[in-house]
């Protein structure tokens, strides 16, 4: 049976919308590098392994994760003067660039510090605390931390100062932009921040 020559256009038009789509998502790794170097390398480090605790580590995070970060501190849904000012510059490609760089770049190890603090954390990390309904880290970022791409992040090696104010944030309501570990967070002490802060910072 012959097709109606709209639907045979139509079909073309769709699958010629999809090849257009797929090269335009196409990252671009040295325009993401050269990007990275020219706006993100003093607070990042040169490899997105960054050697100050209050800044996170960006190597080997999901590119998704970071692209959603980047749009939602330019749209101001995640509130940080710097990187406002940072991302406000960047289109939605540069934004696809440096995230699928950074991607690639191999994550340095942390070291938690406190074995006391780590023993909490991992409780915490694996198990949650049940009585008081807080779900367990693992659940959503993996046992290793490694996160699920495109939907929760990696937090595996992350600097635990970094880890326990983005906790904290949560908590307070100065970050918003995730319904999920607000609700998680609201529900958690400082010591317990800081237990799972330090635990994760020794995951790998």
């Amino acid at each position: 049976m012959k097709l109606p020559v709209s639907l045979l256009c139509a079909a073309a038009a769709v699958a010629l919308s999809f090849s257009v789509q797929a090269q335009a998502v196409k990252p671009d790794l040295a325009k993401g590098a050269a990007l990275f170097g020219q706006a993100c390398v003093a607070c990042h480090a040169a490899d997105g392994n960054s050697t100050t605790p209050a800044n996170p580590k960006l190597a080997q995070q999901h590119p998704e994760y970071l692209v959603k970060q980047l749009h939602e501190f330019k749209t101001g849904k995640r509130n940080n003067a710097i990187m406002a000012g940072f991302s406000a510059a960047l289109s939605d490609d540069d934004m696809r660039n440096i995230g699928f760089w950074l991607a690639a770049q191999k994550a340095a190890p942390g070291a938690a510090t406190d074995k006391d603090l780590v023993t909490q954390g991992e409780r915490i990390y694996r198990g949650g605390i049940p009585d008081r309904q807080i779900a367990a880290c693992a659940g959503c970022h993996s046992p290793n931390g490694a996160g699920i791409p495109a939907q929760y992040p990696r937090l595996s090696g992350q600097h635990a100062e970094y880890t326990e104010t983005q906790l904290k944030h949560f908590r307070d309501g100065t970050r918003a932009n995730n319904i999920q570990m607000t609700g998680v967070a609201a529900k958690m002490n400082d010591r317990e921040i800081k237990a799972v802060a330090d635990y994760i910072a020794g995951l790998r």
